[in-house]
């Protein structure tokens, strides 16, 4: 229905109804005087309150309301009014009501009798019990944008309509509004991202601290974390416990921004706090598990690799929880082995592991190297511009193997960190270093010119009990392998070295478990390899130890028989000081690897 307006001509001076001049200095004056205080608002609700109450009672109205549309769009939402009823909060449909043909039409409209107007919706008045008769309505508009709308309603006295001239003065006064409230918006975004950005930067600050320090080259374990943004929800850590061995772990948490940092930082805390009574890694994830589940309320979640390494074993427990397969890498023969999740990610379901916590997986690196990283490095862009993926990811450790475990990092993480361009997705990496034995796809170090033929191959030190003799047979075979011995040489060496180490147990220690060590050195000198076997045990007399003949068919004894057959030489030396007994084997190379 069309909506009736009064038409008026333009005021001149001679016109005997032209508004008084002192008429028009008050509407001047009101202008000029809600235009510097909106201009000079902080809180524009505040002021806009006070300029509904002015105009309302300049015009001689009943009420007046203010509207801003919601963020979404969708609705109109009533945030300052005037009058006998307050609605503010009040929110009604973006695209009805006069209010919405006015922010749609960008246009001011005045309604003489809204029981003409089609658009009217008396859902409002029914709800307050307020009565509109008419209404004066004027868009917040800034350039393109409008942001919403002013309307006064009900004009008191005189004839009870609005005229033109008020509503021309309510779009001038609209116009300083929507002036005013977008300054507001802009300057509280600026405020906002200003606080947002300190908070990232404390936040990136606080993360930085949690990670551990970097490992003197020497540690069997290193890592290397580089945030996609300034914040990471990626995380690894490495404790040393009193006994030597060394938690670590390496995590990535579900989703970005200040949630996923908060969890990151949790779920750190977590691991360090309870890592000091846990007996292995199932257990402590189950426990971190089912921590997170009790408080977790944003649907996130984390993946984690946690692991237990012995360095004087070269053995590491370890449990994945939901995370990307780390990998354990052989030098020697450049084959890589996979170790998939057992368990699901940390933080969906409470009590889900049984008595003993998250399946454990037990790896003897034996001279390999366990690598341990986030997706965020097989998803990494290449400098061809595709995705690393994990046929990438193993090319770039073969490529960087020689190098030593911090370099080799920093290495691998510069082959896809692109120069001026961000990761895809935080990059976590981390590797676990058998450093008790020397990885053999290392090059030998040159010989010095004092002793040309001279070469220190590896050393390995291992408690003295029967079920850590497989990583002595491991290391023999790789010293022999590292000399290019054929198969059925090394298999000798083997022989020889295990039935050492086997008296060593028995006889040495006396089979007790907590006795103490074995040392093994493996040097090639000149066309031969020696090994020397060092233990803690009391002295022995070497005129007491001798092969009994092979008649005798009784068990025990034939050991220093089997070691002299297969062996050039075998003989105890004086220890060096603190070492109890050395016992050193001498076995000639074939003249093809001299």
């Amino acid at each position: 229905m069309q909506v009736s307006k009064a038409k008026t001509s333009k005021p001149k001076p001679s016109d005997a109804d032209s508004k008084p001049p002192e008429e028009e200095r008050d509407h001047l004056a009101l202008i000029a005087d809600m235009t510097r205080e909106f201009g000079a608002a902080n809180d524009y609700k505040a002021v806009a309150h006070t300029a509904l109450e002015r105009i309302t009672k300049y015009v001689g109205a009943e009420a007046a309301s203010l509207f801003l549309l919601s963020d979404s769009g969708d609705n109109l939402v009533c945030v300052a009014c005037y009058g006998p009823v307050d609605i503010t909060g009040l929110s009604i449909p973006a695209a009805t009501g006069v209010v919405g043909r006015c922010v749609i039409s960008r246009k001011g409209l005045l309604v003489r009798d809204v029981s003409t107007d089609g658009d009217f919706g008396a859902a409002v008045d029914a709800k307050t019990g307020f009565t509109t008769r008419s209404l004066l309505v004027a868009p917040l508009a800034i350039g393109k944008e409008c942001l919403g709308a002013i309307e006064i309603i009900n004009r008191i006295g005189g004839d009870g309509l609005f005229s033109e001239e008020e509503l021309m003065l309510l779009e001038t006064l609209a116009r300083a509004a929507a002036l005013a409230i977008n300054n507001f918006r802009l300057t509280h975004k600026i405020v906002q991202q200003e606080r947002d950005r300190h908070e990232l930067e404390l936040a990136a600050e606080i993360q930085r601290d949690l990670l551990p320090q970097p490992s003197t080259r020497d540690f069997p374990i290193h890592g290397i974390n580089i945030p996609a943004r300034a914040v990471s929800g990626d995380f690894f850590d490495i404790m040393t416990l009193p006994d030597g061995r060394i938690w670590f772990n390496i995590a990535d948490v579900s989703g970005k921004g200040m949630n996923a940092a908060l969890l990151m930082a949790k779920t750190s805390s977590l691991f360090r706090c309870l890592a000091k009574s846990a007996e292995h890694p199932g257990q402590l994830l189950n426990a971190i598990n089912n921590e997170l589940c009790e408080t977790n309320s944003h649907g996130m979640f984390v993946t984690m690799v946690g692991g237990l390494f012995d360095p004087a074993l070269g053995l590491v427990r370890l449990t994945n929880a939901g995370h990307e397969p780390p990998l354990l890498f052989d030098a020697r023969t450049e084959r890589f082995t996979a170790i998939p999740a057992d368990a699901p990610p940390l933080g969906i379901a409470q009590d889900i592991a049984g008595p003993d916590g998250f399946p454990v997986r037990e790896l003897y690196l034996a001279g390999g190297t366990l690598y341990v990283f986030t997706d965020g490095l097989t998803e990494a862009t290449t400098f061809g511009g595709g995705m690393l993926g994990i046929d990438g990811v193993r090319a770039l450790i073969r490529d960087h193997a020689d190098q030593s475990p911090d370099l080799r990092l920093k290495s691998i993480a510069g082959a896809v960190k692109l120069p001026g361009q961000s990761l895809r997705d935080d990059l976590t990496l981390l590797v676990v270093e058998d450093m008790a034995i020397a990885p053999i796809g290392a090059k030998a170090p040159a010989a010095s010119l004092e002793t040309p033929a001279d070469e220190q191959i590896l050393r390995i030190r291992v408690p003295a009990r029967a079920d850590r003799l497989k990583l002595i047979r491991a290391a023999t075979e790789q010293a022999a392998r590292f000399c290019e011995a054929p198969e059925p040489w090394m298999f000798d060496l083997k022989m020889a070295v295990d039935e050492a180490c086997q008296n060593i147990v028995r006889h040495a220690y006396k089979g007790r478990e907590d006795a103490g060590d074995i040392v093994i050195d493996f040097v090639r000198r000149g066309g031969a390899l020696e090994v020397d076997i060092m233990d803690f045990a009391d002295p022995v007399d070497p005129d007491t130890i001798r092969s009994r003949d092979v008649s005798e068919v009784r068990p025990g004894g034939l050991g220093v028989h089997l070691i002299k057959s297969v062996c050039d030489e075998a003989k105890f030396l004086p220890p060096p000081p603190g070492v109890g007994n050395l016992f050193k084997l001498t076995k000639r190379l074939p003249s093809k690897v001299n």
